[in-house]
């Protein structure tokens, strides 16, 4: 069946950076495109990235552009989110997303 885990979240002071992973399985990742989404407390859940399916083209929510980097592995089934020079206002679990599919979340917290 149609898997996708993400991993890599946790604690982070203000500035650092994560990376984030989304390992997909269960159909041929190649085939879609891929977003990343976020939600935090007490809000909706919000678009952050997407990326074509061969990664090609990419396109940002304004507030994470030039800190935030989409990318995939094809061959690994695998897309990525670095995040670099966090802020507190990143806090939120995060979430991959392909065709119909979500997957369980990350939860990442930035705070001192």
């Amino acid at each position: 069946q149609v898997q996708l885990v993400e991993s890599g979240g946790g604690l982070v002071q203000p500035g650092g950076s994560l990376r984030l992973s989304c390992a997909a399985s269960g159909f041929t990742f190649s085939r879609y495109a891929m977003s990343w989404h976020r939600q935090a407390p007490g809000k909706e859940r919000e678009w952050v990235a997407t990326i074509t399916t061969s990664g090609d083209f990419t396109n940002y929510r304004l507030s994470v552009q030039g800190r935030f980097t989409i990318s995939r592995d094809n061959a690994k089934q695998t897309a990525y989110l670095q995040m670099n020079s966090l802020k507190p206002e990143d806090t939120a679990v995060y979430y991959c997303h392909i065709d119909t599919y979500w997957g369980q979340g990350t939860q990442v917290t930035v705070s001192s």
